[in-house]
C-alpha cells in the first residue's frame, strides 16, 4: 500500500511539473502519442499478458521444489521477451514514419514539424519498452518469491526518470528530455530489482549453464505462452482503443491528446485508490472460497465488496465531476500551463469521472473471475465493449463537434460508457455464476448512497457558484472539505451499514479506558 501510494504521489508530481514545462501543447501531445507504441509493445509482451501467464506457472514449480525448472523457465522467457522486443523496437523504429501517419497520429501529418517530432520522440522511447519488458519479468520472479515491496517500487521509479528528464534534461533539450527521462525511467524501473533478483541467484546457486537458457521447446514455456493468448488479446483490444483515440484526437485542437492524457489520469489515481486497493484484499479471499467450493461464501464476499466501492467511488465520481476545474487549476495552472489548457482537461476530466464507477465496479469483478480461474469470459466481454468505445468515439466526438463543445470529451465520453456497459454484463454473468450476488443488499446500500452523494453534490454546487471568484486553493481544497463532511453526515444519517462497520472496527482499536474505583 506505501508503494501505491508512493507511485500516486510519484505521478501526481510528473504531471504538474510536466504540466508547469509543457502546458497542454502540441509538442506534449507529440510525447504522448509517441509513448502510446512502447507502452504498447511493454503490454503486449511482458506486461499483463506475459504477467498473468508467467507468475502462476513459475510459483507452481517452485512450490513442487522444481528449482532447476522453473529458473530455466525464467531465463528462457528473460531471453525470448529481449530478443522479440529488441527486434520489434528497431522494426518499428525503421518504419516510423508509416506508423505516425497512417495508424498512430494521422492528424500530425498536416503539419511537418510535427509529424517529424512524433517520429523522434518515438524512435528514442522505443529504447524503452526493451529495459521494461526485462523489468516485468524480474517483477514476476520477485513477486513469486514474496518479494513484494521493491517490485511495487518500480512505477515510483519510472515517474522520478520522467521528473528527472523534465527539470534536468528539458531546459537544455525541450520535450527530448522527456522523452529521455521516459528512458531513464525505464531504467531504473529495472535496475532497481536487480539487487534483490541477484540475491536470490545467489541463494539458489544456479548453474551457469541456465543464464543462457532459450529453450522454446520447453513444455513449461509453452505453457506459459498458452495461457498468455486469451489475456493478450485483452490487453491487444484495450490498446487498440487508445490508438484510436490518440488517432482522433490528433485530428483535434493542439493539446487535445496531452488534455486526455492528464484528465484519464486523475481518474484513474481515484480508482486505484478506491478499487485496486479493495480487489487486491479481495482476490485471496474469492480464490480461497472458490476452491474449496463455499459459493455462498464467496457471493457474500463478493457483494460486500461492491457495497464498499460503491461506498467510495459515487462521491468520488461527482466530487471530481464538481470540482474539476479549481482541482486542475490547483494542481497545474503555472508556466505553460494556462486557462485554455485547465478547461480542455477540465472538459475530459468531466466525462471520465463519470465512468469512475464502472471502471471501480469492473475491477473488483474482474478479480472474481480470476479468482475462478476464468480468463476467457472477462476477455470476451471486454473485447466486445473496447469495440463499442471505438465506435461510440468515432460517433461522440462528432456529436460533440457538431454542438460546439470540444470533441475530446466525445472520446471521454466514450470511455465511460463502455466501461459501464463492461461492468454491467461482467456483474450479470457473474450473478448467474453465482446463484445471485445479494441484489437487494446491494441495492440497499447503492440508494442510500446514492442520496448521499446528491446532497453532497447539492452543497458542492453552491459552493462553486459562492467562492468561484476567490482563491483557487480555498475553492478546492474548502470544496473537497465540505464534500466530505456533507457525504458523512449523509451516510451517517442514512445508516449505511459499512459506516457501522467502520466506527466499530475504530472503537475496537481505541484504548480503554480503565474502570473507575
Amino acid at each position: 500500500m506505501f508503494a501505491i501510494v508512493l507511485g500516486q504521489l510519484a505521478g501526481l508530481a510528473r504531471g504538474i511539473i510536466v504540466a508547469n514545462a509543457f502546458g497542454a501543447s502540441i509538442m506534449l501531445d507529440a510525447f504522448y502519442a509517441a509513448n502510446r507504441v512502447s507502452e504498447t509493445l511493454f503490454l503486449l509482451v511482458a506486461g499483463g499478458a506475459l504477467g498473468s501467464a508467467f507468475i502462476p506457472t513459475f510459483t507452481g514449480l517452485l512450490a513442487k521444489d522444481d528449482q532447476d525448472s522453473a529458473w530455466r523457465l525464467a531465463f528462457s522467457l528473460a531471453h525470448a521477451v529481449t530478443l522479440t522486443l529488441s527486434l520489434l523496437a528497431a522494426l518499428i523504429a525503421w518504419f516510423a514514419p508509416q506508423v505516425v501517419r497512417y495508424a498512430l497520429a494521422p492528424g500530425f501529418s498536416a503539419d511537418p514539424a510535427t509529424f517529424a517530432l512524433t517520429v523522434s520522440l518515438l524512435r528514442i522511447q522505443l529504447i524503452s519498452a526493451v529495459l521494461f519488458g526485462l523489468g516485468g519479468l524480474i517483477v514476476g520472479v520477485l513477486n513469486a518469491h514474496q518479494v513484494f515491496l521493491i517490485p511495487a517500487l518500480t512505477p515510483a521509479m519510472y515517474q522520478v526518470g520522467i521528473i528527472f528528464g523534465a527539470l534536468i534534461l528539458a531546459p537544455f533539450m525541450g520535450i527530448y528530455g522527456l522523452a529521455w527521462g521516459v528512458v531513464i525511467g525505464a531504467a531504473l524501473y529495472l535496475l532497481i530489482q536487480l539487487p534483490s533478483l541477484t540475491q536470490l541467484i545467489t541463494n539458489h546457486q544456479l548453474p551457469t549453464a541456465h543464464f543462457w537458457s532459450l529453450n522454446l521447446k520447453d513444455p513449461h514455456v509453452r505453457q506459459v505462452l498458452t495461457l498468455m493468448l486469451p489475456r493478450l488479446l485483452g490487453v491487444a483490444v484495450v490498446q487498440l482503443n487508445f490508438w484510436v483515440n490518440t488517432n482522433l484526437a490528433s485530428r483535434m485542437e493542439a493539446g487535445s491528446v496531452a488534455s486526455l492524457t492528464y484528465g484519464f489520469s486523475l481518474m484513474l489515481m481515484a480508482q486505484a485508490a478506491i478499487a485496486q486497493s479493495v480487489a487486491i484484499a479481495a482476490m485471496p479471499t474469492f480464490s480461497a472460497q472458490h476452491a474449496l467450493g463455499k459459493t455462498d461464501e464467496m457471493r457474500s464476499s463478493l457483494a460486500a465488496s461492491l457495497r464498499g466501492v460503491l461506498l467510495l467511488a459515487f462521491p468520488a465520481s461527482a466530487g471530481l465531476m464538481i470540482l474539476r476545474q479549481p482541482l486542475i487549476s490547483l494542481l497545474y495552472q503555472r508556466g505553460e500551463f494556462d486557462q485554455r489548457a485547465v478547461e480542455m482537461v477540465a472538459w475530459a476530466l468531466l466525462w471520465y469521472a463519470a465512468g469512475l464507477v464502472g471502471h471501480s465496479i469492473m475491477e473488483v469483478l474482474t478479480r472474481a473471475f480470476y479468482a475462478q480461474q476464468d480468463t476467457k469470459t472477462p476477455v470476451v466481454i471486454g473485447t466486445i465493449a473496447m469495440g463499442l468505445n471505438v465506435v461510440f468515439s468515432i460517433w461522440f466526438s462528432r456529436l460533440f463537434a457538431q454542438i460546439g463543445w470540444y470533441p475530446l470529451g466525445g472520446l471521454a465520453l466514450a470511455n465511460s460508457l463502455a466501461t459501464a456497459l463492461e461492468a454491467a454484463a461482467l456483474f450479470l454473468f457473474m450473478r448467474r455464476r453465482l446463484g445471485g450476488i445479494e441484489g437487494k443488499s446491494i441495492a440497499d446500500g447503492a440508494w442510500r448512497v446514492g442520496l448521499s452523494t446528491l446532497g453532497m453534490a447539492i452543497g458542492l454546487g453552491v459552493w462553486i457558484q459562492v467562492t468561484g471568484s476567490l482563491n483557487r486553493w480555498l475553492v478546492a481544497l474548502g470544496g473537497v472539505a465540505l464534500g466530505a463532511v456533507l457525504y458523512g453526515m449523509g451516510v451517517v444519517i442514512l445508516q449505511i451499514p459499512e459506516i457501522k462497520t467502520v466506527i466499530q472496527a475504530i472503537r475496537r482499536r481505541l484504548p480503554r479506558r480503565a474502570p473507575s474505583s
